[in-house]
């Protein structure tokens, strides 16, 4: 998908479900990637912190007891919409949501104390300009290996078809360049088993693994086969590859 349909699928989707998929039956095995329990690690009950492409605020609200303030950030104002509503649902003093642009942050420079983002693009000058000096910056995204199976059966995909590694090797250049040091990756491949069709069905609707999903008719017979060959007594099966970089400023 290109940014505009990227935007308009945020835009659909945070409304009706943010970034939360707890209800999910899926079962992993291997270690996942948790980007935000490396970053309750880190932060201090001081600190400030800003999440970049924070969806539905589902990780910060979580976490709110890990830092002073947590600011979240997201350019699609249908997830800043449901983040507010899960913000008020929560009654928390200590976060606040705002639509705005990672490209351009709109903070004092060195405000934030640990800065983080997860599955969203972001430019690691504008998390250095607004990042104070020692301060942590994380990222957690998504690798090209990730449901390697599931862009095989569509032919289709999120970074399908790209070398696994190139999207790690782009960002750590990226950070690098913005001036941080102590650059640590760490990559995560787990399998996953859908416990039903519909678990399946419910994350391919909420996420942009294979693009305008469900809108060929092709898609459902394409489905079925997915499922019919990839059943186990587990589940259906998949997998989850990610990686975690770490750096100071």
């Amino acid at each position: 998908m290109n940014e505009k349909e990227y935007m308009d699928f945020y835009d659909r989707v945070g409304p009706l479900n943010g970034w939360d998929f707890s209800k999910l039956k899926c079962r992993v095995e291997g270690t996942p990637a948790n980007l935000y329990e490396e970053v309750k690690k880190c932060c201090k009950q001081s600190d400030l912190l800003l999440d970049i492409g924070t969806g539905g605020g589902e990780a910060i609200l979580a976490l709110h007891e890990a830092a002073l303030l947590l600011v979240g950030i997201d350019r699609s104002s249908g997830m800043i919409q449901k983040a507010r509503d899960n913000l008020r649902h929560s009654g928390l003093a200590n976060v606040r949501f705002i639509q705005m642009d990672a490209e351009r942050l709109d903070f004092p420079e060195q405000f934030f104390d640990v800065v983080s983002c997860r599955h969203s693009e972001f430019s690691a000058h504008q998390a250095a300009k607004v990042l104070s000096q020692g301060g942590i910056f994380f990222s957690q995204q998504v690798s090209e290996g990730d449901k390697i199976n599931l862009k095989q059966a569509f032919g289709r995909g999120q970074s399908y078809g790209d070398s696994d590694g190139n999207i790690m090797k782009k960002y750590i250049q990226d950070i690098t360049e913005a001036g941080f040091t102590e650059i640590q990756s760490f990559e995560y491949d787990s399998e996953e088993y859908y416990q039903t069709p519909e678990d399946l069905i419910f994350l391919l609707k909420h996420t942009p693994i294979i693009p305008n999903y469900g809108q060929d008719r092709d898609d459902f017979e394409i489905l079925h086969a997915f499922i019919a060959e990839n059943q186990t007594a587990k589940g259906i099966r998949t997998n989850s590859k990610r990686f975690i970089l770490k750096a100071r400023k």
